[in-house]
């Protein structure tokens, strides 16, 4: 056992530190923002998407998932509070993180947006889209937290990994895990480090940013939301559970529901039928 952790030592070691220079290759850049900074990726030109990335993201992940989009469309992809680079205005409420969105805007001369968000992220798109309609060409959710169809009388005020599980080694320890519990390879484990640079922002969705849909759900009147939704879910998304996504579906006005069988939390294997509904959405 001894030997096993030392190896799986030098393993994660020698996996962070080429996550480190993987991060190199985005060009990421920094907007200086009223309250701090937030880095940033923005590629492309067209329409544009916001890409707004789930919990263990930052602007690698928020880039990739829409990567193969550049010809077509303009890829904005920061990192949310805490995450890679980015700092914090308040609380890091998804109030708060969405008017950091519209500064970042502001200051790029972006007017509207297409907002696209997978797993933690679509809560802070949905405030989003709720606040800033004028800024909203429309709402994209892929394999997104559900809001709920009514106002629960409990919720877990706690909604992420333990914090001891927050750093590089031990996440690495428990990736073979990833399958049997999350449904994701473990190999997804390198997507996520360095954790040391995202665990500001694991805290903030955790205890903010995932509960606040149930702990201020009448803040979240989804019924008069002013623009288009496409919602994207496979059934087998250990993560984001897709029956409660379906029941919520019908609180979204003029909404398209695109379901998979398979494909789990990241719909893996559907890159065809996701490209295909998403430029029918933004076309239409």
């Amino acid at each position: 056992m001894l030997l096993y952790l030392i190896v799986q030592r030098v393993r994660c070691g020698f996996a962070v530190k080429n996550a480190r220079s993987r991060l190199e290759i985005y060009d990421a850049q920094t907007a200086r923002l009223s309250y701090g900074n937030m880095t940033y990726v923005d590629q492309g030109s067209g329409d544009t998407i916001l890409s707004i990335h789930g919990i263990f993201g930052g602007y690698d992940q928020a880039f990739d998932t829409c990567k193969d989009k550049v010809d077509t469309y303009r890829i904005i992809a920061p990192s949310r509070f805490g995450y890679l680079g980015s700092e914090v205005l308040g609380n890091g409420t998804p109030a708060e993180q969405a008017t950091a969105y519209v500064e970042l805007l502001d200051n790029l001369g972006v007017d509207k947006v297409y907002l696209l968000a997978t797993s933690a992220g679509g809560t802070v798109a949905i405030r989003f889209a709720l606040d800033y309609p004028e800024r909203t060409e429309g709402l994209i959710l892929y394999c997104s937290a559900p809001p709920l169809i009514q106002k629960p009388d409990t919720y877990l005020k706690y909604q992420g990994p333990p914090a001891f599980l927050c750093n590089n080694y031990a996440m690495f320890l428990i990736s073979p895990l990833f399958e049997p519990i999350m449904g994701m390879e473990s190999s997804t484990i390198y997507s996520m480090l360095p954790i040391n640079m995202r665990n500001i922002g694991v805290e903030i969705d955790a205890s903010i940013t995932n509960p606040d849909m149930a702990k201020n759900y009448v803040k979240y009147p989804i019924e008069e939301l002013q623009v288009p939704t496409l919602i994207l879910h496979a059934k087998d998304d250990k993560m984001s559970n897709y029956y409660d996504m379906k029941k919520a579906a019908v609180r979204f006005p003029n909404c398209t529901f695109v379901t998979f069988e398979t494909g789990g939390h990241l719909m893996t294997g559907h890159s065809e039928e996701i490209d295909k509904a998403l430029y029918n959405f933004i076309e239409k």
